[in-house]
């Protein structure tokens, strides 16, 4: 049974409105990081539309069989709601989309005019506008293969959702085209980020020092307030016994005193902020937390099952956090390995395991991907069972159930408690909804890195437009299904959500990589910018690229997992948009010189204070200020300086 809109709105403004902190929820005074429990999934769907308690009767509750109703429950494990199901409907619609628009053409194919994407979407412009984008341009037939890949028919056993094993994404590729290749003083391979990091000291910890368990309550209410929205992968249900079992082992053994560590290290992370603001001679917030649990987890990793995979990859988001992407990358694939064997035979994982499974699966897919869109690594393997493993559901609480019983739903204090649990469930389908989105997104963004960049073959003109206007329309599909509490306004201004921020900063990454190939095309042959169509496309890149740099600061929203990432998008649009302000044609596209001067200084300025963190990033910010200084030089010299 769908939620009606007007529910589902009366359910956001609800969440919205109420206070989630964990200091609300009534506690044990023995438990120091304890998390309040949720509602167990034993309703019917009809009994949780009006809220009401459900007695689980089967086949039909009292209710039901009251009201002659049909009595649905869901399975274990699944927990959709309106929201939820929006975007994998409209998930489902966009795979389709693009399996039936796109798949088994050649490899210099023309999208039929009748694509959804050229016939429905109002965003891109006239007909006549998107024919000449197509085609029929006064400009070279081909693009440079220094920017750009081929539209290829992948083999059926590749998914168009994977990163390439050879693309042109990374930011160094830029350096290669014209304009931009001027304003560096030294030829860098794209390879030198890898390398550097490859060459780099190992993290050095002191497992013995101990930590402080003072502050865990504090750090347990951080994560589950603001980290966990990024990963999803850790049971809010569970944590108060697995913190118990920790704390009876003293934190020296087992998994579940290595996730309960690496819990507080994240938490004490996101209670901290930001890691650029840690100063370089001090330690960063969580390290104790993680360097205990390091020192159990060898003993984990040696466990073929999925609390050793969640344990890795917990270990993974802190090592993200500390910026040291290879040493993520390193546990990635073991857990990729790992997940691979037990997805191998459905029997492998129990039941009760089987969603969290899915959710570390899912976190092993996206920091695999966002790795390789900017490190040429081996590839693990891990997408080739993208289409065995389920999208996440929920979480359950096994013992909610038990507290259910001991309640009096009609008294006052009853009441208050289900009233307190709908909050819950709400806060719960928000985090479910960004990690759904997410999961969305990213097999987008893949799927342009497959489409666009691929290194094998150029793109001509004609079949780049609707490949580009087919994309947009899947990006735009993305956008319209993603429900009120995540879905940020296509504004300028910046945002109080922190997750919308970053699902916003996301999207217009993804609108500039779509359209970046119609720049390249004006920085070879300037002529090409007097076409109307291709100035259209380049006006969009260019403003997507804008709305990502406007407000830098905004990048800080993601610092737990994005902030390697989010430097180098940085660097690449910034990049992008200093060859763009040395383009006659594409510079009238952009503000005033003065406010391109002060968006480009904010953004160098971001970057220097991320220059300490990985050589990666220093040689990042090196590359910025130096192609700055030259750019500088470049206008004064052309007469183009205001």
């Amino acid at each position: 049974m769908e939620m009606p809109p007007e529910k589902e709105a009366d359910l956001a403004a609800d969440f919205t409105a109420s206070d989630t902190s964990l200091g609300k929820k009534k506690r044990s005074n023995s438990e120091a990081a304890e998390y309040p429990r949720r509602r167990a999934t034993i309703a019917c769907q009809i009994c949780r539309l009006r809220k009401t308690r459900c007695n689980g009767a089967r086949p039909k509750c009292q209710l039901c069989s009251d009201l002659n109703a049909e009595c649905v429950y869901r399975e274990p494990g699944i927990k959709l709601d309106a929201g939820d199901r929006l975007i994998l409907d409209h998930l489902a619609r966009i795979e389709g989309l693009l399996h039936s628009s796109l798949a088994g053409q050649g490899s210099h194919m023309a999208l039929s005019s009748t694509s959804p994407a050229t016939s429905n979407d109002t965003n891109l412009g006239s007909d006549e506008t998107l024919a000449r984008a197509s085609g029929g341009l006064p400009v070279p037939g081909r693009l440079s293969a220094v920017g750009l890949g081929s539209w290829v028919n992948p083999p059926a056993s590749i998914s168009i959702s994977t990163m390439p094993k050879m693309h042109t994404t990374p930011a160094l590729h830029l350096l290669q085209w014209p304009l931009i290749r001027d304003l560096v003083s030294v030829a860098y391979d794209p390879q030198h980020l890898l390398q550097l990091e490859m060459a780099r000291e190992p993290l050095r910890m002191t497992p013995n020092s101990g930590f402080d368990l003072t502050n865990a309550s504090t750090y347990a209410q951080a994560f589950f307030n603001h980290g966990n929205v990024w990963y999803a992968c850790v049971n809010p249900f569970t944590w108060n016994r697995y913190y118990q079992t920790a704390l009876a082992q003293g934190f020296q053994e087992g998994p579940m005193s290595c996730l309960v560590l690496l819990v507080l290290a994240l938490g004490s992370a996101s209670h901290s902020g930001s890691i650029s603001f840690v100063p370089p001679d001090r330690e960063p917030p969580g390290l104790p937390y993680f360097a205990a649990a390091w020192s159990v987890l060898p003993s984990v990793m040696m466990r073929n099952t999925v609390f050793s995979t969640q344990c890795m990859v917990l270990a993974s988001a802190y090592l993200f956090y500390l910026v040291r992407p290879l040493e993520a990358w390193t546990l990635l694939s073991n857990v990729s390995m790992k997940l691979q064997l037990l997805f191998g035979n459905p029997n492998r994982i129990p039941n009760q395991w089987r969603e969290l499974s899915v959710r570390v699966y899912w976190n092993a897919l996206l920091f695999e991907s966002d790795l390789l869109a900017e490190l040429d690594l081996p590839h693990s393997g891990i997408v080739h069972f993208e289409e065995r493993v389920d999208l996440p559901g929920g979480f359950e609480d096994e013992d909610a159930e038990d507290e259910d019983d001991e309640e009096d739903g009609d008294n006052d204090q009853g009441k208050e408690s289900r009233t307190t649990r709908f909050r819950e469930e709400a806060a719960g389908r928000e985090e479910l909804w960004y990690f759904l989105a997410e999961i969305a997104l990213r097999r987008l963004l893949n799927r342009v890195s497959h489409i666009i960049y691929q290194k094998d073959r150029t793109h001509t003109l004609s079949s780049l437009g609707p490949i580009v206007s087919e994309l947009d329309f899947q990006l735009s599909q993305w956008y319209e299904s993603l429900p009120g509490p995540v879905q940020f306004p296509l504004t300028q201004a910046p945002l109080s959500n922190p997750v919308q921020t970053v699902l916003r900063l996301r999207y217009n990454a993804c609108r500039t990589i779509i359209y970046r190939p119609y720049i390249l095309a004006v920085f070879e042959n300037e002529q090409a910018g007097t076409d109307s169509g291709v100035r259209e496309c380049c006006r969009r890149c260019l403003d997507a690229t804008l709305r990502q740099l406007e407000h830098i600061t905004s990048h800080r929203e993601g610092h737990l997992p994005y902030l390697w990432q989010g430097a180098l998008s940085m660097v690449s649009q910034t990049l992008l948009i200093m060859g763009a302000t040395m383009s006659p044609s594409l510079s009238t596209l952009l503000p005033p010189g003065p406010r391109m001067d002060s968006i480009i200084a904010s953004v160098v300025g971001e970057v220097e204070r991320y220059a300490h963190l990985a050589p990666s990033l220093k040689l990042s910010a090196e590359i910025i200020r130096d192609a700055e200084r030259r750019r500088q030089i470049c206008l004064r010299s052309a007469g183009m300086c205001l």
